[in-house]
C-alpha cells in the first residue's frame, strides 16, 4: 500500500509544522519490534537515546527503511533521502522524565539551501497519550524563525543539555499528538515541540528518525556519518556507514560509539 502523502496533506504539514497519523505498520507488527527491543535491552543494558541504534539493530533498521514511511518522507524532500540518525525514546512507567520545549535544529549544528531538507519522522510502538507522555507540538512554529533557548540541565529532562525555550505559548496553539501502535508524525526540524512524563503503569515506547537532503552539510565538529536510504546522493557530505545485517556486529558496534562520540561533541558546541 502507498505511503505518500496527499497534496493536501503535504501543505497541511507545511502550514502547521507537522503531520499525523501516518499508518506505518499494524499494530502486531510493533509489538514484535518492541519485543525485539525489551530482547536486545535485556542482554545489552537501556537502548533509550543511544545514537543510531539502526546501525547495531536489525529492528531499528527495518523500522528506519520501512516502505511507507519513506514514501512519505519523499513527499515532503523529495526522491534522494539520507538517514541521518535514530534513537528510542523510553518514558519508563511512572516516570518524571519529559522533554522542555525546543526547536531540534538550534543543537544540530547542520548547514541546509533551505529550511525544508529535514523532517522527523516519530514512531509509536505503544500508545502515546497525554497520560504516558506523548509529543505536542506548537502550530506553525516552524515559522516563527529560531526561538531563544537557555540550558537548564535539569535532572529529569530528556535532552542532553535540558535545553527550553524562554517563551511560554498559548494554549490554542498546542496540539497533542496521540498515536496508537504503528502510527508516526512528522514534524519539520523549527517545530517547537515537547511531551510530558509518563503517568501511566506501562511504558511508553517511541522510534525517532531523522531524514535529510543530501544537500545538508554538518558544520560543527569533525564529521557525521548519514546512510542513503532512497534515491541518489550527489554531493557526499556525510561519512558513509555500515548497514546493519546482524544485531550488535562487532564492526557495526564500534562504528556506532565513534559516531555517539562524536555527535555528543556536537550537540556540547552547537
Amino acid at each position: 500500500m502507498d505511503g505518500h502523502l496527499t497534496a493536501s496533506q503535504v501543505e497541511a504539514y507545511r502550514h502547521a509544522g507537522f503531520h499525523y497519523p501516518l499508518e506505518i505498520m499494524w499494530a502486531g507488527e510493533a509489538a514484535r519490534h518492541v519485543a525485539s527491543l525489551e530482547a536486545i535491552e535485556s542482554s545489552n543494558g537501556p537502548m533509550h537515546y543511544r545514537v543510531k541504534p539502526y546501525l547495531v539493530m536489525t529492528s531499528a533498521w527495518e523500522i528506519a527503511t520501512n516502505t511507507r514511511l519513506l514514501d512519505a518522507i519523499e513527499s515532503v524532500l523529495g526522491p534522494d533521502i539520507l538517514l541521518w540518525d535514530c534513537s528510542y525514546v523510553i518514558k519508563e512507567a511512572n516516570n518524571e522524565s519529559y522533554v522542555s520545549w525546543h526547536q531540534d535544529l538550534t543543537y544540530w549544528g547542520l548547514a541546509m539551501e533551505t529550511d525544508d531538507d529535514l523532517v522527523s519522522a516519530w514512531v509509536a510502538l505503544t500508545p502515546a497519550t497525554q497520560a504516558n507522555g506523548a509529543m505536542q507540538f506548537v502550530r506553525g512554529s516552524h515559522s516563527g524563525g529560531t526561538f531563544a533557548h537557555q540550558d537548564t540541565y535539569a535532572v529529569n529532562n530528556i535532552l542532553h543539555r535540558g535545553q527550553t525555550i524562554v517563551d511560554d505559548f498559548a494554549p490554542a496553539t498546542v496540539t497533542q499528538s496521540e498515536l496508537a501502535p504503528g502510527q508516526a508524525s512528522l514534524h519539520h526540524g523549527w517545530t517547537v515541540h515537547s511531551s510530558g512524563p509518563n503517568g501511566t503503569g506501562s511504558r511508553r515506547i517511541g522510534i525517532v528518525m531523522n531524514y535529510l537532503k543530501p544537500s545538508v552539510r554538518q558544520v560543527v565538529g569533525e564529521f557525521e556519518s548519514a546512510t542513503l536510504v532512497r534515491g541518489n546522493d550527489r554531493y557526499g557530505n556525510f561519512k558513509t556507514e555500515p548497514i546493519c545485517e546482524t544485531d550488535f556486529a562487532p564492526a557495526n558496534v564500534a562504528f556506532q560509539l565513534d559516531m555517539e562520540r562524536r555527535k555528543r561533541d556536537v550537540y556540547d558546541s552547537a
